[in-house]
């Protein structure tokens, strides 16, 4: 499409005359001290079709990415780190040891250890620990890989959940999604390349930001698509306006947008143009994807969906439509996992409970689904929050919550993945006897988001985007490709 390919060229190309006189005054004179110096000149491609020819020098085991967030932090030591010496240690004082130089989001004074509240098992050939909370996952386990040592240096909601998805705990970073896209582009031009959908009680603490276009253009920005109502507001014309004045309208409008490029030679411009021929091609194709009642009964049993409510089964089954539709990056946001103990919705015996029978079915249904339809062959399952949980009971104040919790802890917690060319029935890494520190395995946030998109074929060190006097990087500034759980 013409629009894109001028957009793309004119990224980093800005035409008015404070960058002319910013960048021109530095171009030119490199070009002099270069002939004073016998060198030759080079031309430095910018087009993102060049860019991803180096970035994509192997062929990649994933199509897409489906990023499962449970929005609050689950504890891993009562869904998947089995500790039995925390429950011998339950209710006694926690040690100084564990303590001293240590920070804390909540934790004051001297707190008491908590033991697993729920039973685990081992299932599968893998025998891999699942807690009585996860029934149906349970069955699937040695379809995943379990990431036990994960760890993050960010230790409240927001600064971590940015850290997760965007690559830095402060705002205006742009999205995984949006990295992704500016990166590979999208399969198909008829939807976003990048979608979101949020259920729970709230928006994750990050905000929109999380899959927001940050300094990238605007049109690599997630697209929310809503499970109640429109799918998208303002996706249908009004009444008194037909598609083809909708079309001869937007052509209009478009008209005047590349005068008004030809004239500043802003890429933003461009931005705009391509999201007006995006959105008229979206009224077509999003109510047809997002309509969950064309799916037969036994699809709706196996994830656990009622079409037209707002639900994580209704987005895992979304998702999967979206895959299905070669949609690059799906991000499901599920919010109420904030367990700390000082009410009964972040109570380990009641909203957690929730929260874990909420998401159960379907995502196991979603691994089932994709696998049976030959799509988790090249769509990469990613699964966690933005930190663990500690192995004590938080208090506030010295006093101990009323309720039973935990406080956050990001030195290690537990993530999986499936799908794309990662291995199977394995467990990487492993924590201590009480599940508070990494003693092997240790994966960073960057680390994980550098394998992420080397599995989609791209060079974690490559994909950059020049800012500020800068290029920057998703894994901005360190970040290694985790080998040993690809196959």
């Amino acid at each position: 499409m013409k629009i894109i390919q001028e957009l793309h060229e004119a990224q980093q190309d800005r035409l008015t005359r404070r960058h002319f006189l910013k960048d021109g005054s530095i171009g030119l004179g490199a070009m002099a001290l270069g002939s004073l110096m016998g060198c030759q000149s080079s031309t430095q491609t910018s087009s993102i079709e060049s860019q991803v020819k180096e970035l994509t020098k192997k062929i990649p085991k994933a199509k897409r990415v489906i990023f499962l967030h449970m929005a609050g932090a689950p504890s891993q030591l009562e869904l998947f780190d089995y500790k039995p010496l925390l429950q011998k240690l339950n209710g006694q004082a926690c040690p100084d040891s564990f303590l001293e130089g240590k920070r804390f989001a909540f934790i004051k004074g001297v707190p008491e250890m908590l033991g697993p509240q729920f039973s685990f098992q081992q299932y599968g050939e893998s025998r891999s620990w699942v807690s009585e909370l996860l029934p149906e996952f349970s069955q699937v386990v040695d379809d995943v890989a379990f990431l036990k040592a994960v760890h993050t240096e960010e230790f409240n909601h927001a600064p971590a959940q940015l850290f997760m998805h965007t690559g830095s705990p402060r705002t205006g970073r742009p999205g995984f999604g949006s990295w992704v896209t500016y990166g590979l582009g999208s399969e198909n031009e008829n939807l976003p390349g990048f979608v979101v959908l949020v259920s729970g009680n709230s928006i994750p603490s990050g905000g929109k930001s999380l899959w927001g276009s940050g300094f990238l253009p605007s049109e690599y920005q997630g697209v929310e698509l809503r499970s109640k109502g429109d799918p998208v507001l303002y996706i249908k014309n009004p009444d008194y306006i037909s598609r083809d004045i909708r079309k001869k309208a937007i052509r209009t409008i478009n008209e005047i947008n590349q005068q008004s490029y030809d004239e500043i030679g802003d890429p933003e411009i461009l931005s705009r143009m391509a999201q007006y021929e995006l959105a008229f091609k979206m009224q077509m194709t999003v109510p047809e994807a997002t309509n969950l009642s064309s799916e037969p009964d036994y699809i709706h049993e196996l994830y656990g969906t009622h079409p037209g409510e707002v639900s994580f089964a209704n987005n895992c089954l979304l998702a999967r439509r979206l895959a299905e539709r070669d949609v690059r990056f799906i991000q499901l946001y599920h919010r109420g996992w904030d367990s700390h103990g000082s009410n009964d919705f972040e109570n380990l015996h009641g909203g957690f409970l929730q929260r874990c029978h909420e998401i159960d079915k379907p995502m196991t249904a979603l691994i089932i689904d994709l696998k049976q339809r030959g799509l988790l062959e090249d769509t990469l399952v990613v699964w966690g929050g933005e930190f663990g949980r500690t192995p004590m009971q938080e208090n506030r104040g010295g006093i101990k919550n009323p309720f039973k919790g935990r406080d956050h802890h990001g030195e290690a917690f537990t993530m999986w993945m499936t799908g794309a060319g990662v291995k199977t029935g394995v467990t990487y890494g492993e924590t201590d006897e009480i599940g508070y520190h990494a003693i092997s395995g240790k994966i960073h946030i960057h680390d994980l988001q550098a394998t992420i998109l080397h599995q989609l074929g791209v060079d974690h060190e490559s994909l950059t985007y020049q800012f500020q006097g800068r290029e920057f990087r998703l894994t901005d500034v360190h970040g290694e490709v985790v080998y040993d759980i690809i196959s």
